[in-house]
């Protein structure tokens, strides 16, 4: 794959996970998509205790804007996916063993592993097993 090529499919891998994070963790404080129905079971207790917490999906899909924009900037992209790692990993295990869709979560963490992976010299530093700081 030519370098032009690859730089236009992470961009646009980039940007389209980006997207994702944007609108959904958006549409939580607008509500602008219907919401589907949980098809109750574990996928709804599981949902309505974190509701219930009262703060995690207020500060959840904060983060998730914020990173969002950071991603569709290009602004702090390595940060912003090492962050996000977690949230797609849990997106993708939530709908993989709790629902019977996991068909958008299986893109997530695709898109995310790729872009993730045209990153990857970026995360060189952080996978030294020991560091000395230069104080």
């Amino acid at each position: 794959m030519s370098h032009k090529i690859k730089t236009i499919t992470v961009a646009g891998a980039r940007v389209f996970l980006g997207l994702i994070f944007l609108v959904f963790g958006l549409n939580f404080f607008f509500q602008f998509l219907p919401t589907p129905p949980q098809t109750g079971g574990a996928a709804e207790s599981f949902t309505t205790g974190l509701f219930l917490s009262g703060y995690f999906f207020p500060f959840l899909k904060a983060i998730e804007i914020v990173l969002a924009i950071a991603l569709l900037t290009g602004a702090f992209v390595p940060l912003a996916l090492v962050v996000l790692m977690p949230i797609s990993i849990n997106i993708f295990m939530f709908h993989v063993f709790l629902t019977d869709n996991p068909l958008m979560s299986v893109a997530i963490l695709v898109l995310h592993i790729y872009v993730s992976w045209a990153y990857r010299d970026y995360y060189k530093p952080l996978l030294k097993p020991k560091a000395f700081a230069s104080v």
